[in-house]
């Protein structure tokens, strides 16, 4: 365990350049990426690919355009996800609710586009995300929260290494819902072997001539957890 009684706290989260191979995370700029981020998230189809987002409907880019502008202004730093195959943007995720003080921050207003669909893209870009949380800025814990009717989100969280907390109850609306909401978390103590997981799963041996993966995520980390140290 972390030695805490010189534990001073953690820099807060920032707009952040990060590069894998598949994926560049770029720190979100209206200018550069609103069009695109609205393209790559599929246009009006949005709606339906944010069914579990709080906020209302968009009728249109111009009330994506003053949502993202709110939710940047709330403290939300949003980054987008460009494939680097295609130079396309096909996704984005904020850092939320940062409490440095205490290392803790969450990862949300996750949004995968089409184009992210059956590849190593999405693995990827939470690779680098936790990465940057626990390597660069030293963070304790890492959260993960969805609308608990999201089995997707619920799915991913758990693949992607995100431990099951419980669910809170009435937690807030969401669409004129009621929304109980699914906690997960990472913490610093996991980090490692989950880090280890990413790692060898992005690897180019795990992957076939045809681009399928030869070993799941969620077994290489329970074989990595059950290896001795």
């Amino acid at each position: 365990m972390r030695d805490l009684s010189t534990f001073k706290g953690c820099p807060a989260p920032q707009p952040v350049r990060l590069e894998g191979r598949f994926v560049v995370i770029e720190p979100y700029e209206r200018g550069t990426h609103l069009e695109a981020l609205w393209e790559g998230l599929g246009g009006m189809a949005i709606n339906p690919l944010l069914t579990y987002f709080t906020q209302p409907d968009f009728g249109g880019i111009e009330d994506f355009d003053a949502w993202l502008t709110t939710v940047q202004k709330g403290g939300w730093v949003t980054l987008v996800f460009r494939d680097k195959a295609t130079d396309a943007v096909v996704g984005m995720g904020n850092y939320m609710r940062p409490d440095p003080a205490n290392g803790v921050v969450e990862i949300g207003g996750v949004a995968h586009g089409p184009a992210m669909s059956r590849s190593p893209l999405a693995t990827e870009v939470h690779y680098l995300l936790a990465r940057h949380v626990f390597d660069d800025l030293g963070y304790r814990r890492y959260e993960w929260k969805c609308h608990n009717e999201n089995e997707p989100s619920k799915v991913t969280a758990k693949r992607y290494g995100f431990s099951f907390e419980g669910v809170f109850r009435q937690h807030m609306l969401s669409k004129g819902k009621n929304r109980d909401t699914a906690w997960f978390s990472m913490i610093d103590s996991e980090w490692p072997v989950i880090r280890a997981a990413f790692e060898a799963w992005l690897s180019p041996e795990n992957f076939d001539e045809t681009g399928r993966q030869r070993r799941r995520l969620e077994d290489l980390r329970a074989e990595l957890a059950a290896s001795p140290t």
